[in-house]
């Protein structure tokens, strides 16, 4: 009977002990990864939308998981765990255990990327970035601009100036469209908030002007503290009906034959963007503004002026009547 009793309860107990000994240690340790994999480097491992548990466990073995796809499976259906594993872009770096796998793939910890858009860049600029940042999906190659705006859901709208400049969180392998797609969202909410905080002498009747009007603030402001000055003397030639005279915008008219100088044939040469030979705005935005020049443009700075030159510090000077600003181009210009 003692016999028995050893072979039917104590060998069976004590080789349970034992499994859930091994097991416990199995979890705790550093999974064998990839040659080369480094905190640098990690282990890329893309979960599909649906995976089963057991689908998942396949994917990691498969990717070069140090463990067989059985006994990952069985982790996590003896976790209890093994329906909450979420889809989507990991990465695993050395040191990952079972346990922090696990953990990682409930949470739906995946990996993430940043991606800044700069103000004052133009749209060509804004799609060249996203096609050089690596861990993007590419949706946008071949595509018109037209048609990205038709597939972030924006038909028909000009994309210059209509993304926030910020940096975004994705997650990686996203697609480039996404990011465009936050940054148009951001832009339609910052453009909301400034357009219920506006002046309301301000000559702007919308919020698309507002946009239009920001840009030219944007490039055309060196120093953040004279940027409602800035506004304040478009503002004003709107409202008197004089023409804008900004440079940048003749420079966004002239488009890639500008080559860096900007020439009195240039000024003289009509565009739709040529604020020298057209009166109001131009059609659409130059660049993408920042929220500073959005404010700008929506509360100016109270001022008599309607001119202003640079003073070759990145400052302006702003005059109030011609002589005062031809004094300050021989001055700050001609050096005179």
């Amino acid at each position: 009977m003692r016999r028995l009793f050893q072979l039917l309860v104590v060998y069976p107990l004590v080789l349970a002990l034992l499994a859930v000994g091994a097991g416990m240690w199995w979890l705790q340790q550093p999974l064998s990864l990839p040659a080369g994999t480094s905190a640098a480097q990690p282990l890329d491992v893309v979960i599909a939308p649906g995976s089963s548990a057991q689908s998942v466990a396949e994917t990691l073995a498969e990717a070069g998981v140090g463990a067989p796809s059985t006994l990952l499976y069985a982790w996590f259906r003896l976790s209890g765990q093994s329906r909450d594993l979420k889809a989507g872009s990991y990465e695993f770096a050395p040191g990952t255990t079972p346990r922090s796998l696990l953990d990682k793939l409930v949470r739906g910890d995946q990996a993430l990327r940043s991606i800044t858009l700069v103000e004052g860049w133009n749209v060509r600029q804004v799609l060249q970035a996203l096609r050089n940042a690596p861990d993007l999906r590419q949706d946008l190659e071949g595509l018109s601009q037209r048609e990205i705006m038709a597939l972030i859901g924006y038909p028909g709208r000009h994309p210059e100036g209509r993304f926030f400049p910020d940096t975004y969180r994705v997650v990686k392998h996203a697609p480039a469209s996404s990011v465009l797609r936050q940054a148009a969202k951001a832009m339609d909410e910052r453009l909301a908030q400034a357009w219920a905080q506006r002046d309301p002498a301000s000559p702007l009747r919308s919020v698309d002007e507002v946009l239009i009007l920001a840009s030219i603030i944007e490039k055309e402001t060196g120093l953040d503290s004279d940027r409602r000055h800035v506004g304040g003397v478009f503002s004003n030639r709107l409202r008197i009906g004089m023409r804008l005279q900004t440079d940048p915008s003749v420079i966004y008219g002239l488009g890639e034959a500008f080559d860096g100088n900007l020439r009195r044939s240039d000024l003289d040469r009509d565009t739709p963007y040529n604020t020298y030979t057209r009166a109001g705005l131009p059609p659409t935005p130059i660049a993408m503004p920042g929220m500073a020049s959005i404010m700008a443009a929506v509360q100016p700075l109270d001022t008599k002026a309607i001119y202003f030159v640079a003073r070759g510090d990145g400052s302006s000077q702003f005059s109030a009547t011609l002589d005062e600003h031809n004094a300050a181009v021989r001055r700050f210009i001609l050096r005179r």
